[in-house]
Formats: C-alpha cells, sequence, structure tokens
C-alpha cells in the first residue's frame, strides 16, 4: 500500500528543499536577549550532516535513542535532523522536568546520549547518574563543557559525510512523551512516514505556501511546535522562526521584526497578549493567520481578532495523530465555537463506550482512522497493552469527547477524565496522585482540573491526613514540587477529613468536580 508521502523519510524532505533554494532562509532564531541568527536552507543541511556525522563516531546509530533536554534553540532542531539522518531516535524532554522526571525519560527510551545546555547541567547529572545506559552528555550553548560531558559542537565534523544507515519511512524518528491515564507519562513513537504526514497535513490545512514566515514561541519538544511549524515550513520550502522564549510584552514586536505571516498559540497566550495596554501599531504587522489550539471564549476572540486585525483559526489534535485532526476551515464559515471538520486524509467519528457511532448531537469520543506508522502513531514504547486500548482496528481512541452538527462541524465536549490541560501542557491525574500518596502522611488523593482565567486550567488536589497529622498546604506543594514539573504541582490544595467514595470504596471524583 502507498500513500502520497512515498518511501521518503524526513532526511529526504530536507534534501530535496535545499536543493531548491540552497541560499533561501530556512530557520531563524531569536534568543532570549534578542540575538538573531539565520541558517539558510545550505547552512542548515551542513550543519546537521557534521552533527550526524559526529554523533556516529560517538557510537550513535540506527535506533539508538538520544534525550534532548534544551529550549528552544537551532541545537534542538539540528539534533532532531542529524538523528534522522542516521535512523536514530529524537527523544525531547521538557525543560520543566525534575531530575526524577528526567531519569524516567532517559531510562524508559533507554536513550544512549543526552544532549543538554549549562542551565540544566547540575538537574541532568543527577538524573545521568541512575541510567546506566547513557554513554554521553554533551553541552551545548556553551564554550566550556563540565566534567564528565563532551562540548557538543567539539563532535561536529566538518566537511563529513554521515553514513548511510538504510533509514526508510518506516522508521522511528521520534519519541515523544504524553501525559495520560498512567502514572507516569508514556512514550509516543513516531515514524519518519509520521513526520511527512504531519507537514503535509498542516501546510495544507492553512493553505501554506513557500512565501511563508511561520513564527513560534511554543517549545519544539512539544508536536504542536514541531507540526505547525518547523515541519509545515520545511515542506511548502517557507521559513521557520523559532523564538527562545515568549514573552507576551515584546512578542508582537518580534512578530513585527521578523515579517511572520503565520503564528501558532496556545489559549493562555491569547489572553495574555489581549492583557497588554493597547498600542496603536497593535494591528501592523504581515500576519495573515493565527492558529490557535485550547478554548477561548467567544469575547476574547473577538477582542483579539479586531485588535490585532488577523483571522483566528482553532482546530483539535494530539501526539498520537502527529498533530492536527480537525480544522476551522479557512475558507468558508467557521461555526464557532466549532473546532472545525477532519483534515483531508482524515476520517474522524465519534462512538459510545461500547465502540457504536453514536447519532449527531450526542456527545461521543472523538476516534481516528488512520495507519499506525503512517497517519497515526506506530504504538507506544514498551507499552503492547496501552498501544492496544488506544489503537483498535484501524482507529485511534483518544479519550476526549466530543458531539458534531447537522453539517458535520465537530465541538469539542471534555477531555479523558484523567488528564488536565494548563497553559499547553497535559497533565496526568494519575500520576499527581501517585506523588501525592506518597508521602506518609497521605492516605487519600484525588486530583481534578478547575478553570483557569488564564492557563485554560489549574491543577487542585484533595487529599485527607492520616490521624494526627498537621501537613500544610505549603508542605504538601513542596513535596509535589521535588517530583513534579513546575505546571503539574497543584496550585490549590484542599485537606478534607475524607474524600466521597461510591460503594465499591472508588473515589467519587465526580462530585469533587461539581464542588471544585
Amino acid at each position: 500500500m502507498h500513500d502520497l508521502i512515498g518511501d521518503r523519510t524526513l532526511r529526504d524532505l530536507l534534501d530535496e528543499r535545499t536543493a531548491r533554494t540552497p541560499e533561501k532562509t530556512y530557520l531563524v532564531y531569536e534568543d532570549a536577549e534578542g540575538t538573531i541568527t539565520e541558517f539558510s536552507y545550505l547552512d542548515f543541511s551542513r550543519r546537521v550532516d557534521e552533527l550526524a556525522a559526529g554523533l556516529a563516531a560517538l557510537g550513535v546509530g540506527k535506533g539508538d535513542r538520544v534525550t534532548i533536554h534544551l529550549r528552544n534553540s537551532p541545537e534542538v532542531l539540528e539534533a532532531w535532523f542529524a538523528l534522522a539522518t542516521l535512523g536514530a531516535v529524537f527523544v525531547p524532554s521538557n525543560v520543566a522536568n525534575t531530575a526524577g522526571e528526567i531519569q524516567h525519560v532517559v531510562s524508559y527510551s533507554g536513550s544512549v546520549a543526552v544532549i543538554t545546555q549549562p542551565l540544566f547541567a547540575d538537574v541532568v547529572a543527577r538524573a545521568v547518574a541512575e541510567c546506566p545506559t547513557v554513554r554521553h552528555t554533551l553541552m551545548a550553548r556553551t564554550d566550556t563543557a563540565p566534567e564528565g560531558t563532551l562540548l557538543l559542537d567539539d563532535q561536529r565534523l566538518a566537511g563529513a559525510t554521515p553514513p548511510d544507515n538504510g533509514v526508510g519511512p518506516d522508521d522511528v524518528v521520534e519519541m515523544i512523551f504524553t501525559s495520560g491515564t498512567t502514572a507516569r507519562p508514556k512514550g509516543v513513537l513516531l515514524t519518519h512516514a509520521n513526520a511527512l504526514h504531519s507537514g503535509e497535513r498542516s501546510s495544507r490545512a492553512l493553505l501554506l505556501d513557500s512565501s511563508e514566515r511561520c513564527l513560534t514561541s511554543l517549545p519544539v519538544f512539544h508536536v504542536n511546535a514541531q507540526s505547525l511549524t518547523v515541519l509545515s515550513s520545511l515542506t511548502v520550502g517557507g521559513t521557520a522562526i523559532v523564538l527562545e522564549e515568549y514573552r507576551a510584552t515584546k512578542f508582537w514586536d518580534q512578530v513585527r521584526a521578523h515579517k511572520a505571516t503565520q503564528i501558532s498559540l496556545v489559549a493562555m497566550q491569547a489572553r495574555t497578549l489581549l492583557a497588554q495596554p493597547p498600542r496603536d501599531t497593535d494591528d501592523q504587522h504581515d500576519v495573515r493567520r493565527v492558529f490557535y489550539a485550547l478554548n477561548i471564549t467567544t469575547d476574547e476572540r473577538d477582542s483579539f481578532e479586531k485588535r490585532y486585525g488577523v483571522e483566528l483559526v482553532n482546530g483539535y489534535g494530539l501526539s498520537e495523530a502527529m498533530t492536527l485532526v480537525t480544522v476551522a476551515p479557512v475558507f468558508g464559515p467557521k461555526r464557532w465555537p466549532s473546532i472545525g471538520v477532519p483534515l483531508h486524509d482524515r476520517v474522524v467519528k465519534l462512538v459510545d463506550a461500547e465502540g457504536n457511532e453514536v447519532p449527531r448531537g450526542e456527545v461521543g469520543e472523538i476516534v481516528v482512522q488512520g495507519r499506525p506508522g503512517r497517519t497515526l502513531m506506530l504504538g507506544y514504547h514498551n507499552d503492547p497493552e496501552a498501544t492496544a486500548r488506544t489503537l483498535v482496528d484501524g482507529w485511534l481512541h483518544t479519550g476526549d469527547n466530543a458531539y458534531v452538527d447537522e453539517k458535520g462541524y465537530f465541538y469539542f465536549f471534555d477531555r479523558g477524565k484523567d488528564m488536565i490541560k494548563r497553559a499547553g501542557e497535559n497533565v496526568s491525574t494519575v500520576e499527581v496522585e501517585s506523588v501525592l500518596l506518597d508521602h506518609p502522611e497521605i492516605v487519600e488523593a484525588a486530583v481534578i482540573g478547575v478553570v483557569d482565567p488564564i492557563r485554560d486550567e489549574a491543577v487542585k488536589a484533595f487529599v485527607a491526613l492520616a490521624a494526627g497529622s498537621t501537613l500544610t498546604v505549603e508542605a504538601i506543594q513542596e513535596h509535589c514540587a521535588t517530583r513534579l514539573a513546575r505546571f503539574k504541582v497543584p496550585t490549590i490544595v484542599e485537606i478534607r477529613d475524607e474524600l466521597p467514595k461510591t460503594s465499591i470504596g472508588k473515589i467519587e471524583k465526580k462530585l469533587l468536580r461539581g464542588q471544585g
């Protein structure tokens, strides 16, 4: 069976675009201090070759996993494409991760190397000390390597040609971690074909062409920035603009300076931009379209479009589908607050608990048809049971719920009951509950999401303490902060004598949500 990707890989796509427009700017990077660096397609391709050859000399080969714990930077993208060139696997790590969380990423993936930067040297060192598979820790964005690490730039082999490892489209190119209904994040396996399909899908959905300058401040360790900026720009031969960090106070100045034509945001960013003092230059820019994820209110949407003079386009996607599943039509009615219609290569239906398709207007689980390893993830790393539950007879079960109207437009209803969305990050309630229950004075714990006017949802924990305990809210939060990334730590903690339970002794979260 064949599809529009053919037998091409991520490196093939880069080579095709480099051959067509070698001197055109592919990547623009602005760091936190405002220093701007640009790379042509040829520059970027050569740097990828140098790094791939150097990593191969260190023993990184086809199928090896390498964890990347870096803020947005050229090195993140170079490492991704260098590993893809070798047939190795890019394993991005959220830079908010604690040492324990980094250790999980590295050990679970079996990474043979870690690439990081001085900002994270200490936390990565603590994590890697417990990971026997790691042979090398490489330090990027510095001229001085801490003891026991190698300088990434010293490994580049100028003028070298990386080995041909016989990489194909069905080989795994990335293992991205996603929170879900388990105590620890799972590794989603994505192939070269997944990456190429994602670029095609995103660029077609937003009608991009080679003139585009797609800007993001979202982290490249998430599929949003990968798909909607890096891959979509590469697919059409455009320019990707990556900011090291997001700052609402200077964001639109950066947009204007870089002459961006497309922007990708999460709802939290849209709200913080609206909170900035109005300026006469607010609608003076080259942006044609802003894609955003997660819900905003009608007033927020109208205010944003009027103030900034742009069209907002929303959609729905997830890592297991390599991003977009539905999107609001660029042309045609948006039917707000719809999340749009399925993309050109998507077949989507809504089903009940027994797997039967529900009638129009009724809420059901979103399931997406596709081919694992091509248009859907290959599976979860070393977790055949979770893979079998999620990929059923060619359908990806998302765990999210929606309904569809008489015109075939989808409307998001709610996400899986064990998931919280906070400022674009997924938080597993099961993971947070597990950490809470690790405390010897906490005997019961339940975590839910509650409305946050800026960050979509806040993490709220209900806990019951052991008899005689004097544990405080602050101490509970400190306990969590040592084990969880900052965005996962409960911002609200309610201590109760006991938590409500069903007749069989299960904590009744439905009641807690009603009281939350």
